[in-house]
C-alpha cells in the first residue's frame, strides 16, 4: 500500500510506535518530483510505503462509508487479535481519533472499528 502524506517524519514515528512498523526498508528522495518516500515494515511482513509531498491535502473523509463515493483506496484494514485493546491503545495512548467504535460485523465472530491516524487516514481494525 502507498499513501501520500503531508508530513512523512511525523507519520513514520506514529506508525512505528502505534503499529509496530519499525523497519525502514527504503528511503528515496526525488527532488525533481517534489516527493520523499519511505517504506516501513513490521516483523510479520506488513509493508507500507509513505510518500511525502509538501502542500498536499487530505482526500479521505472522516466517515468510513462516505469515502466509498470516490473511486480510490478508502482505508487500510488491519487485522488485530484483540479489537478493544487495540482501539483503546491507538485512540488513548497513540493519538488516533476514534471514528467508529468497536462493533459486530456481518460474519459471526467478526468485529471492527475505525480510527483516523494523525494525518487523517482511515484505518479499519478487524478482529476475527
Amino acid at each position: 500500500m502507498t499513501r501520500t502524506l503531508h508530513a512523512r517524519s511525523a507519520q513514520e514515528a506514529w506508525c512505528g510506535s502505534a503499529l509496530g512498523l519499525v523497519h525502514v526498508d527504503e528511503r528515496l528522495e526525488m527532488p525533481e518530483a517534489g516527493v520523499r518516500t519511505v517504506v516501513l515494515s513490521d516483523a510479520g511482513g506488513l509493508r507500507v510505503e509513505f510518500v511525502e509531498r509538501p502542500g498536499s491535502s487530505p482526500a479521505a473523509p472522516a466517515a468510513p462509508f462516505t469515502v466509498t463515493a470516490v473511486q480510490t483506496f478508502a482505508h487500510l484494514a488491519l487485522q488485530v487479535p484483540y479489537l478493544d485493546a487495540a482501539f483503546g491503545r491507538l485512540t488513548g495512548e497513540c493519538g488516533a481519533a476514534p471514528v467508529s467504535p468497536p462493533a459486530s460485523g456481518v460474519t459471526t465472530g467478526m468485529r471492527y472499528a475505525y480510527i483516523a491516524d494523525p494525518e487523517g487516514n482511515l484505518l479499519e481494525l478487524i478482529e476475527v
